[in-house]
């Protein structure tokens, strides 16, 4: 399910959609916050452009809103669910959870993105 050349691969390592062969990102590390987002203009390995047009990824804005949901639903059935939190402890929970993983919820967001315009090439990267 996760093996390369399908496009959770790619999503969740942040590789090339293309190719699947080196990571879109200059920086591996998303918490490298001044440099979360700087991605790589073409991919060294296949050459696929990672942005389309100018304002390509002005789309992930959205694809984030659904993430940042997914995160904070996890947030809310872990702290009330399962640790029975009252409401204020449950709702700090949610508010740290998105603020510590939105380097995460970003890069992801733009992962899906791209993802949906960019497909893995069989036949030309074989596994």
């Amino acid at each position: 399910m996760f093996k390369k050349g399908t496009a959770i691969y790619s999503i969740l390592t942040g590789n090339c959609p293309k190719c699947q062969e080196e990571s879109m990102y200059t920086f591996k590390n998303p918490y490298n916050l001044g440099n979360t987002l700087k991605i790589n203009e073409r991919c060294s390995k296949c050459n696929t452009k990672y942005r389309l047009e100018p304002s390509f990824f002005y789309g992930a804005m959205y694809v984030s809103y659904a993430v940042g949901i997914a995160f904070a639903v996890a947030a809310y059935v872990i702290s009330n669910l399962i640790f029975q939190a009252n409401l204020q402890i449950t709702f700090i929970s949610i508010v740290v959870t998105l603020v510590v993983f939105m380097p995460i919820i970003m890069r992801l967001s733009r992962n899906i993105w791209i993802n949906f315009f960019i497909h893995y090439d069989k036949e030309t990267f074989k596994k």
